[in-house]
């Protein structure tokens, strides 16, 4: 498979001979590389340049890199409080209707808190939590994304999958 990925404004051509088999083969820009990613703590790559370089390197000339496939997240703040895990997000983009919480209120599971208006039709978007709710995130009016944090509860009680 070949792919064209974008990392730190770098556009690189990827291809992948075969994701099954071990080591895995990808070919970066024309440089081959084998990953072994059974190791969960660090892959193991090796790189062996299918190209000859201008310092004049031969061409099975092979480099070892270490790589990490879980780096360390960088340090940032998410602005949407539905990663946090105590949200109710909005399951499709749309324009709110009506919203029929307060904050303080107590929600029971099934329970319609918000109608979202998507393509002329109004849908109410039931709490799939019970609980005390902290915050109402949204207004009447207002334009919501998919998943964005509608309500933020402040404690939960037992949740329906609805």
């Amino acid at each position: 498979m070949k792919y064209k990925i974008t990392v730190n404004n770098q556009t690189c051509e990827v291809e992948i001979e075969n994701i099954n088999a071990r080591p895995v083969i990808a070919f970066v820009d024309g440089d081959r590389f084998e990953v072994m990613p059974e190791n969960a703590d660090q892959a193991e790559v090796t790189r062996r340049g299918l190209r000859q370089k201008e310092a004049g390197e031969t061409k099975n000339k092979a480099e070892k890199k270490s790589f990490d496939p879980n780096p360390a997240p960088a340090a940032s703040f998410s602005p949407n409080p539905a990663l946090s895990g105590n949200a109710l997000t909005a399951p499709l983009p749309g324009t709110i209707i009506e919203v029929f919480v307060k904050a303080g209120e107590k929600v029971e599971a099934g329970q319609v808190v918000v109608i979202i208006e998507a393509m002329k039709m109004k849908n109410s978007i039931r709490s799939v939590f019970s609980g005390t709710v902290r915050e109402v995130l949204v207004s009447a009016g207002q334009s919501v994304a998919h998943k964005q944090a509608l309500i933020k509860f402040a404690d939960l009680g037992e949740a329906a999958w609805i």
